[in-house]
């Protein structure tokens, strides 16, 4: 197994589900110390303890990153408790009941854009702010296939909000690849967790709907985007500053 982040100190922003938890895992077995932050406690305890039990070492932070303060208070706590803050990867990202645009409750709106957008940048500002002062590091943000690269039906939020995040992204990594921070996104299409299954659909429907949608013919897997993850915070990208890599079975092709 590559050590390729032995010594490092990760944050990974949404670490308690899903892609968090996946990336979160992935850093640990490759040697980093991780913290995985997000509003559930007890979600975080479980993937520190997955993390534990693989002979890795980890820490929950909770944290609120739709409020300044949390964000803040984010980073330093990362970095008081793993002493150091190399890499951030921000996963954080909510999907309200899809409908149309002109039907969408404002509260619907705010909370998406706050969380999947403002939510983001706040983690994104504190993280930066530490990592100039501190000789420079690698921040990857999460974003999706929708948006920038697709549209899809009653998705109007959403989409925004993640065509934003590769937008700010792009941004972010022309501001401060000067200062030694350097920034990318992943943006997956389907990936086989929870938040990509339509109420109701069973795994074999959802299954059949993945065979009829992508030409890869599934969806992708928490491991498969977590080692782009991995690669574009790693010194084998050390060029590579403001992509949006897309991982969708082709959706987007």
């Amino acid at each position: 197994m590559s050590e390729r982040f032995s010594g490092q100190a990760v944050l990974v922003a949404g670490g308690g589900s899903g892609i968090g938890r996946a990336v979160a895992l992935a850093f640990a077995r490759e040697g980093a110390r991780v913290a995985v932050a997000g509003r559930t406690r007890a979600a975080l305890d479980a993937t520190v303890a997955l993390v534990e039990a693989g002979g890795g070492t980890a820490v929950a932070v909770t944290a609120d990153v739709t409020r300044g303060p949390d964000a803040e208070a984010m980073v330093a706590r990362t970095v008081a408790r793993l002493g150091s803050l190399d890499v951030a990867v921000n996963g954080v990202g909510i999907l309200v009941a899809p409908g149309p645009v002109g039907d969408m409750a404002e509260d619907a709106w705010r909370r998406t854009v706050d969380t999947n957008l403002t939510g983001l940048w706040l983690s994104m500002k504190h993280e930066i702010a530490h990592m100039r002062r501190h000789g420079g590091g690698a921040i990857v943000n999460i974003a999706s296939n929708i948006g920038a690269h697709r549209r899809a039906p009653g998705l109007g939020a959403y989409a925004a909000s993640k065509a934003a995040v590769s937008a700010l992204t792009r941004s972010a990594a022309l501001d401060h690849i000067a200062d030694g921070v350097r920034i990318n996104a992943v943006s997956p299409g389907p990936v086989d967790t929870p938040m990509s299954s339509r109420p109701g659909e069973t795994p074999a429907a959802k299954a059949a709907r993945m065979r009829a949608d992508l030409p890869l013919g599934r969806a992708s897997t928490t491991a498969e985007v977590a080692a782009a993850v991995l690669h574009l915070a790693s010194p084998e990208a050390a060029s590579t500053v403001g992509t949006d890599l897309v991982l969708d079975g082709g959706a987007t092709a």
